[in-house]
């Protein structure tokens, strides 16, 4: 796993060993950041159920103002800190260990890009999302990485899912804002 362009280019990422980690693929990651490609620049980024980082650190490298990791395992936020001095990113990434729920219904940061990457068929994503939404700055995007069997609405909470990628049996969802006549 390596940090695909920016400041960080090429660098090596660590991640988790086991079962219960599932790296999001360079496949999906690339295409993830073709989608958001002119909305990273100076953002705020919210890396939910951050694993190893990775995701926050691609955003960070390609020019993200700041982010917020949370995940509620400490190995794994031990990773992502890790990645981020590696890649020398520390200084704009917050590293929180906490429930992704708990976070959400807590926080009073607001963010303009919002990964959701979840353990799968759990139903956390439905539970997330709307949540997600009122942290959301206007512009802003929620981008949700899940199997193809597991749907999502096309609204949720003040979101509305504007496209769906396919990229094999994963799917990255789209959500932004609802616009006032929606």
């Amino acid at each position: 796993m390596r940090v695909i362009t920016g400041t960080a280019r090429g660098k090596r990422l660590t991640t988790l060993e086991g079962d219960q980690v599932r790296p999001t693929s360079d496949r999906v990651k690339e295409g993830l950041f073709n989608i958001i490609q002119f909305d990273i620049e100076g953002r705020r980024v919210l890396d939910l159920f951050a694993g190893s980082g990775q995701l926050a650190v691609e955003a960070l490298s390609r020019g993200a103002a700041q982010a917020v990791l949370v995940d509620k395992s400490r190995k794994a936020l031990q990773v992502a800190e890790e990645n981020l001095k590696s890649t020398g990113l520390t200084s704009r990434a917050q590293a929180v260990q906490m429930e992704a729920l708990a976070y959400l219904s807590t926080a009073r940061e607001r963010f303009d890009i919002v990964f959701l990457d979840p353990p799968y068929r759990l139903g956390l994503l439905q539970e997330a999302l709307p949540l997600a939404g009122e942290k959301l700055n206007r512009g802003g995007v929620v981008i949700c990485e899940h199997p193809l069997d597991d749907l999502l609405p096309e609204t949720a909470g003040n979101l509305l899912r504007r496209r769906a990628y396919r990229y094999g049996k994963i799917i990255l969802s789209v959500y932004r804002l609802k616009l006032e006549d929606e």
